[in-house]
């Protein structure tokens, strides 16, 4: 009797052993499953479906947002400044360029246009037949450290009838993130803007 019974106790522990170990395999395996699920999930989202004029859905795979950013990053930069030193003597232009260049900075940039147009700036450009042109250096980012800290080196030259003056122009600021939109399809604010300097390197006459 007793040996009957220690054999029910003996079956008794193996079964809940058992019982222990099926349920640490199935717990152990549904977490793997959730995990590869998620890993399937952000794969996903890094898809892009297009359709093919309307009839069929056609897959583009898109890159990691993070591997192109310092990309998007320079872009944004040059484009601004593109935008806000390439003005023609057209009034109407100029707003266009501007008002499209303040959509990617802050109020630092629209300080400092306003500046510009209470000293007459721009109507003596016009006035002067002035065409103004910008050409980037270089555009040095450091994406280490967030906010990003930007340091702009171009030349820009203002061409008149008689003559073109060059100039050099260095350019400081701050990179946020923002929100893409139409205007801003980088997703990048300015903030912070200077002109750090500003030289005349030469002038030289025109043929």
């Amino acid at each position: 009797m007793l040996k009957s019974l220690r054999n029910i106790q003996g079956a008794f522990a193996l079964s809940r052993f058992y019982l222990i170990g099926i349920t640490f395999f199935a717990t152990l395996l549904s977490c793997y499953a959730v995990y590869k699920s998620y890993v399937f999930a952000e794969q996903q989202r890094e898809k892009i479906y297009i359709l093919d004029q309307g009839k069929s859905l056609m897959l583009a795979l898109s890159q990691d947002i993070n591997i192109n950013k310092p990309a998007e990053a320079k872009s944004h930069v040059r484009r601004f400044h593109e935008l806000f030193f390439t003005l023609i003597p057209d009034g109407a232009a100029i707003e266009h360029n501007v008002n499209q260049a303040l959509f990617l900075a802050d109020n630092s940039a629209l300080e400092f246009y306003k500046i510009r147009q209470e000293n007459g700036y721009y109507q003596k450009l016009v006035g002067a037949g002035i065409i103004n042109e910008i050409k980037i250096d270089s555009i040095c980012i450091n994406m280490n450290d967030y906010p990003y800290d930007v340091n702009t080196y171009a030349t820009t030259s203002a061409m008149r009838t008689s003559s073109v003056t060059f100039y050099k122009l260095h350019t400081h600021c701050r990179l946020i993130n923002c929100p893409r939109s139409d205007n801003n399809p980088h997703g990048f604010i300015i903030e912070n803007w200077d002109i750090t300097s500003m030289e005349e390197i030469n002038t030289i006459p025109r043929q």
